[in-house]
């Protein structure tokens, strides 16, 4: 068998793979089948300390495993097919072009603050406007694609809508306030001096077509030993919770203008995976959280103190306190805002 057959043989399988994962997906959809776990407080009752956590997780993967493939599969699909290497090129080009390459690209290129802050130094490194950079840098695990499946199937669409406006215009606002200040030209400055002549000009050779299928699962595969570990512990955590927090605290500190503040407290620096704010969100809004303190506490994402220290290596601390300033001061602002709106606050 020639060379040409079986590359069309691995192309034809690894698309009927992504075929239906998607399939799947859209069958669930179309059947209304639930995503999400259906199990609620009262129903640990009776359980032996032990039985919680294994319950919970059957309760969890026997509905979310459909959602969770997918958003793996597209992770890994959006992160090979799209092209790094023209929005690194435009991202510095042009002010609006920049700022809309980096709202509109970043929810695709990573999932987790983690492997954030390497592509962000890339896009910096790249020649791109301090701006544009600072805004890809708050987007992408504000709103990127896992979460705001997740948020959506598991807790609400509305909130998932919410949180990618939210996103944008916080973002948006992080980039444009530090472009304007003398510290975040002076980033900008200093790396653009970096940048090599005739750096664009390169041109790269794409793989064929299966080997970038499979370089995507690959990649996808990667996330889920990433993330999927840290996943557990927090489903593990949510099941006790729901357990055994009692709802009255839930409702009497994690309610009103207070709720707001103490959820934007402990949502930022407590570093908690993507995926696992979500659970635990969950687990706290079905025991009582207002709608308004969930938003605020699943916007503490881009402020962690762990990827905080991490950005400090390549951007300055001035930049890097005035983007945590503005990501949680957005975080309560429109957390209020929501609760307000939604009579949840």
């Amino acid at each position: 068998m020639d060379e040409k057959t079986v590359r069309s043989i691995r192309t034809a399988i690894l698309l009927l793979f992504v075929f239906t994962v998607i399939g799947l997906l859209i069958y669930s959809r179309v059947m209304a089948y639930s995503l999400a776990p259906t199990m609620k407080p009262a129903d640990f009752h009776g359980l032996a300390v032990w039985e919680i956590p294994i319950a919970y997780l059957i309760d969890y993967f026997s509905h979310g495993w459909i959602c969770l493939l997918f958003a793996f599969v597209a992770a890994g699909l959006v992160y090979e097919f799209v092209p790094k290497e023209a929005i690194t090129k435009y991202m510095g080009s042009g002010k609006v072009a920049g700022y809309g390459l980096a709202l509109g690209m970043a929810p695709f290129l990573t999932v987790c603050s983690c492997t954030m802050v390497p592509l962000f130094a890339g896009v910096l490194y790249a020649g791109a406007g301090i701006g544009p950079a600072i805004t890809f840098l708050l987007m992408a695990p504000a709103a990127n694609i896992l979460s705001i499946l997740l948020t959506g199937e598991l807790i609400s669409w509305e909130l998932a809508g919410v949180r990618i406006i939210v996103s944008v215009v916080v973002a948006l606002s992080a980039g444009i306030i530090i472009s304007k200040t003398p510290w975040g030209k002076a980033i900008e400055k200093e790396h653009q001096l970096n940048v090599p002549a005739g750096q664009a000009s390169v041109e790269v050779v794409k793989p064929p077509l299966d080997e970038r299928l499979w370089a995507s699962l690959k990649f996808a595969a990667y996330l889920a030993k990433q993330i999927l570990p840290f996943f557990l512990a927090g489903l593990i955590v949510v099941g006790y919770v729901e357990a055994y927090l009692p709802e009255d605290i839930v409702g009497t500190y994690l309610t009103g203008v207070t709720g707001v503040l103490l959820a934007s407290v402990i949502g930022g620096p407590l570093y908690t995976p993507t995926l696992v704010e979500i659970v635990l969100g969950r687990g706290m809004y079905a025991l009582g959280m207002s709608k308004g303190a969930l938003l605020s506490w699943l916007m503490g994402q881009p402020y962690d103190v762990a990827n905080a220290l991490a950005v400090s290596r390549i951007a300055k601390w001035k930049v890097v306190l005035t983007y945590m300033l503005i990501a949680w001061a957005g975080s309560v602002i429109f957390g209020l805002l929501y609760g307000f709106l939604s009579g949840s606050l």
